[in-house]
């Protein structure tokens, strides 16, 4: 048996000293950002034994840093994954540098196209976050401010400092930043349904597939819907998410009776055959608009992503049919 090579992750000791913007994270959670692929077990390991320092002592897995610390990490190696082919990640990376909507010096909003992960795991070694640190291997800081799901497109944050992150994740938490997506849903939706309060509880399977449904021991949920389009067996709606449970929107259009148009998990397999013959191929779920407070000049941003050419069409050859 040949054991696997060593991916050397870290091939020298390295000496850091912790920046204004680096403070206040754990050093486990730190060296998870510094050392991209080592798993959770090794980094433990090397703190425990001392082998990562911090001005020169040994600390615990959840000491906070302090601006000013110095920061010894150790050479790493981990066994090597079998990884896909270069081209086709490259080709997957060029993709997304042409989805970048907005970028400063803080953060970087991108049009996330259906069928790629926020991240890698679950069985993906590929996704949005990996791809932008690919596209800037000279960034210190990328990190998802929040998430979408795989299959849905649109408005995706990944902040460019520590500090944006914060002050984007304050704004979640207080719920002053405000998304919209657009969904295209079975049936005619009524019009007095506007606000949808209904507890969500997550369920995974043995196979690691998360699924949601409503239930009194779930979290409060609640989304709030506008009529954008009606079409003669369909609603084209608008979707404002208030909280962020898992799979939201589409378990509350479900409860109202009205499934998004080819959502594998929840939706309904004769209107998804319908849709499908109009050309649809993917779940028509979009995260269009947001809009918050820009993290450093405190000015309000409103940003949009436009619906892709495959959706446009859907919604022509519906209009048609009226």
């Amino acid at each position: 048996m040949t054991n696997q090579p060593d991916n050397i992750i870290n091939a020298t000791v390295k000496i850091i000293d912790i920046s204004e913007d680096e403070a206040g994270q754990r050093i486990d959670n730190y060296l998870l950002t510094k050392l991209k692929g080592v798993p959770k077990s090794l980094i433990y390991r090397i703190v425990r034994k001392g082998e990562v320092r911090v001005n020169k002592g040994r600390i615990k897995p959840e000491y906070k840093l302090q601006v000013g610390d110095t920061v010894r990490i150790p050479p790493v190696r981990v066994a090597q994954k079998e990884q896909p082919p270069i081209s086709t990640k490259l080709n997957k990376v060029a993709q997304l540098e042409q989805q970048i909507i907005f970028e400063d010096d803080c953060l970087l909003v991108i049009n996330k196209p259906s069928g790629i992960a926020v991240h890698g795991g679950s069985g993906l070694s590929f996704g949005v976050i990996e791809s932008l640190r690919a596209l800037r291997p000279e960034a210190r800081f990328l990190e998802l401010v929040h998430r979408i799901d795989r299959d849905t497109s649109g408005i995706l944050l990944v902040a460019k400092k520590r500090s944006s992150l914060r002050h984007l994740h304050e704004q979640l938490r207080v719920k002053t930043v405000q998304k919209e997506y657009l969904a295209l849903v079975r049936g005619q939706w009524q019009s007095h349904v506007k606000i949808i309060q209904a507890p969500l509880l997550k369920n995974e399977l043995a196979s690691g597939e998360r699924i949601v449904k409503v239930s009194e021991q779930g979290k409060p949920s609640e989304t709030r819907f506008s009529i954008e389009e009606r079409y003669p067996n369909a609603t084209l709606i608008k979707a404002s998410p208030i909280t962020g449970r898992t799979h939201q929107i589409r378990v509350h259009t479900l409860h109202a009776g009205h499934p998004i148009a080819l959502d594998d998990k929840y939706g309904d397999k004769k209107f998804n055959q319908e849709m499908t013959t109009l050309g649809l191929d993917r779940l028509f779920l979009h995260a269009f608009s947001i809009r918050f407070e820009h993290p450093k000049t405190g000015e309000t941003l409103r940003l949009n992503a436009p619906l892709d050419d495959r959706m446009k069409k859907v919604l022509q050859k519906l209009r048609e049919q009226q």
